[in-house]
């Protein structure tokens, strides 16, 4: 197989990266302490010049991405972490918590275009574009890699399966974009209503892990797809490559594992919480704690890209969850229970029977009927944007362990 790569830069030397990395970190860390009034405090007796490798690194503090909601309660709207004005950003979106984000001047900030390229897309092509274009930024990450690539895209956003169907019949774009679990509810429909849907050849999924069966599945109909891993605040951060042995670090993102609760790096294998760092003008994140969990592979891809690589998204950290590309938080499921007072203690369920998440949220209470069902239905969509089904219990049925939030997902 002829392996192509975006730029040079995949195939450096580690020991090249690492230095060209450290360089660019000393610039972000006095970029950001001069114009970022969060990091001006946090790195207060930090002297960017000093931080010349990866121990000294190690020594900053940590921002996690769990505290952002008070920070930024305590100074609207960004915690004081932008680097730039509100009324100079391009963009500003809302994920659910609520944490808000922004999106600067800089073409393609959230590095997509490299994810785009190892995933197949080219310049000239016709993207569909199926990651949520209300609040959040999902779809426009790519939207702004596709641009950089030199790629069209269509704005299909979320739902309405039958007419994203029909757009793709009309239009025959080469490609599709968005979570696996959806692109499968495509092609299932698509099937069912004898629809042509061959001019997609491949598939850049992300918000959620490829099951075993969705990339066989597409395999038979001869479409290669590929994931990512990325979030609003960070952008990307590995992706796959052909040789679909684990994520490749992308180019821009200074990843770090570290033990869960400290900033303590830990051995290449050893399970931790992803922490990076940006280079991002716009919106710097120095050692910022995703909560997510995973692991360091062992060695270089097949695939002749030199960069880290890790085993993809292994869990969380604490109890915030990812359903179809969107944060669950606990504190949201706090949010419900105060809606509704009759309900006692909470615990969301997260499963994905037959490859698909579905939320439950088991309810303590002694009130019963349709009417409050459908009111804490009607929360969880409202608070969450995401849908999800109740289940009533009797009061002490649920397991007294701290859990508010459950993940029983499996990927094998």
């Amino acid at each position: 197989m002829v392996m192509s790569y975006f730029d040079a830069l995949e195939t450096r030397s580690p020991e090249q990266r690492e230095r060209d990395l450290m360089a660019k970190l000393a610039r972000q860390l006095a970029h950001a302490k001069e114009k970022s009034p969060y990091y001006r405090q946090l790195l207060a007796e930090v002297d960017p010049a000093a931080i010349t490798d990866r121990k000294a690194l190690a020594a900053l503090p940590l921002t996690r991405k769990r505290d952002l909601i008070e920070l930024q309660k305590l100074n609207p709207p960004f915690g004081g972490l932008n680097a730039l004005p509100v009324g100079n950003a391009w963009r500003v979106f809302a994920s659910p918590g609520p944490i808000y984000e922004l999106q600067g001047p800089e073409a393609d900030p959230w590095r997509m275009a490299r994810v785009l390229f190892a995933a197949g897309f080219r310049s000239g092509k016709l993207i569909h574009n199926c990651f949520s274009y209300h609040f959040t930024p999902g779809a426009y990450i790519f939207e702004e890699g596709a641009r950089k690539l030199g790629c069209a895209v269509f704005p299909g956003g979320t739902g309405n399966t039958e007419q994203q169907i029909q757009a793709m019949v009309d239009l025959r774009p080469n490609g599709y974009v968005g979570t696996p679990s959806f692109l499968k509810i495509i092609l299932d429909k698509a099937d069912e209503l004898g629809a042509d849907l061959s001019s997609l050849r491949k598939a850049a999924v992300s918000g959620e892990a490829v099951h075993p069966a969705v990339r066989q599945t597409l395999r038979e109909r001869g479409m290669t797809i590929r994931q990512s891993y990325a979030t609003a605040d960070i952008g990307a951060i590995a992706y796959e490559s052909e040789a679909e042995d684990g994520l490749i670090v992308e180019e821009d993102a200074l990843l770090e594992i570290v033990r869960p609760g400290t900033g303590d790096p830990v051995a290449v294998g050893e399970v931790g919480e992803v922490v990076v760092t940006t280079f991002n003008p716009t919106y710097p994140l120095i050692r910022f704690a995703t909560g997510d969990l995973s692991a360091v592979l062992a060695g270089t891809s097949p695939c002749g890209r030199t960069n880290l690589r890790i085993k993809g998204w292994l869990g969380r950290a604490d109890q915030t969850t990812k359903v179809k590309g969107m944060f669950v938080h606990p504190e949201q499921i706090a949010d419900i229970a105060r809606r509704h007072p009759e309900l006692q203690r909470l615990r969301l369920v997260v499963d994905n029977p037959g490859g698909q998440d579905q939320m439950v949220l088991h309810c303590e209470t002694s009130v019963r009927g349709e009417a409050l069902g459908q009111a804490v239905v009607a929360s969880i969509r409202d608070l969450t944007k995401l849908r999800g089904e109740v289940v009533f219990c009797a009061p002490g049925t649920l397991a007294n362990d701290g859990k508010v939030i459950e993940d029983r997902r499996t990927y094998s």
